[in-house]
């Protein structure tokens, strides 16, 4: 049996969390999958809520649940994931990503982007949960070359390397009545991204010149987390394989990735 080491996850509205739908039931599923091949030692989380100057690591044995959101309802407020953290793990983020990687953060926790997907993943919390931040001052490549690192520290510590975010991530033109539906701009973009996820991940800075990129990531937030992964599969002779492959109101992505050794 495959062992994945490394995935990314369209987490779309923060409502997944408290919600049951066909993306959570595919979160759930792709969580047994994973805890039938091996329990990983921690998850090492790229989340798209994490988007900073210079790049962190947490550190903190027991990291706070983060409620970065507002106008939702007190259910998901209340919501705890009371995930333990790793510094040992955060030393070793740190060394495999030097001279990137400049500071240990004791403050942040864990966002919804990283604990809306986990809460249906791993229930239990039982696994160790760090965060890497996204440094919004880089260009591509150095993403693409932290997934890369990052990866490596995956196959050589049994961490599992989860990105969090959207391919598409249009908030400004979501349609509240499209269901799992996309725009035709959003379905073109989303499937020539897997293609080039699926055949060469290498290629992933490719879309920035796609006729549909702008509308598709009016911020790069979201998009970043999904070359975590590409710089991860490039770098590797594992295979890429989709799940949750569908669009949501119109200008969301809920696609994600594994990597499988």
């Amino acid at each position: 049996m495959s062992t994945i080491n490394a995935l990314f996850v369209g987490h779309g509205s923060p409502m997944n969390a408290v919600e049951e739908n066909n993306f959570t039931h595919g979160w759930r599923d792709l969580g047994q999958e994973i805890l039938k091949e091996r329990k990983p030692r921690a998850i090492v989380a790229v989340s798209a809520h994490w988007y900073t100057r210079g790049t962190a690591v947490t550190a903190m044995q027991t990291p706070r649940t983060i409620h970065d959101f507002y106008g939702f309802p007190q259910e998901l407020f209340d919501v705890q994931y009371p995930a333990p953290g790793d510094p040992e793990i955060a030393e070793l983020v740190q060394d495999i990503a030097k001279p990137t990687l400049v500071a240990k953060d004791y403050d942040w926790g864990i966002d919804h982007g990283t604990w809306s997907v986990l809460t249906h993943m791993f229930p239990k919390a039982d696994i160790p949960v760090l965060q890497v931040s996204i440094d919004g001052t880089k260009p591509l490549s150095h993403h693409m070359e932290m997934g890369e690192k990052l990866a490596k520290l995956a196959a050589e510590k049994d961490v599992l390397l989860v990105g969090s975010g959207n391919v598409v991530h249009n908030l400004g033109a979501v349609d509240w009545h499209a269901g799992n539906k996309g725009f035709d701009w959003a379905e073109r973009f989303d499937l020539d991204a897997r293609d080039i996820m699926l055949e060469d991940p290498s290629r992933i800075a490719a879309l920035t010149s796609h006729r549909d990129f702008a509308k598709a990531v009016p911020t790069p937030d979201h998009f970043l987390p999904l070359v975590y992964l590409a710089g991860a599969a490039a770098a590797s002779t594992g295979t890429v394989e989709t799940f949750n492959e569908m669009r949501s109101l119109g200008s969301l992505s809920m696609t994600g990735y594994t990597l499988s050794a």
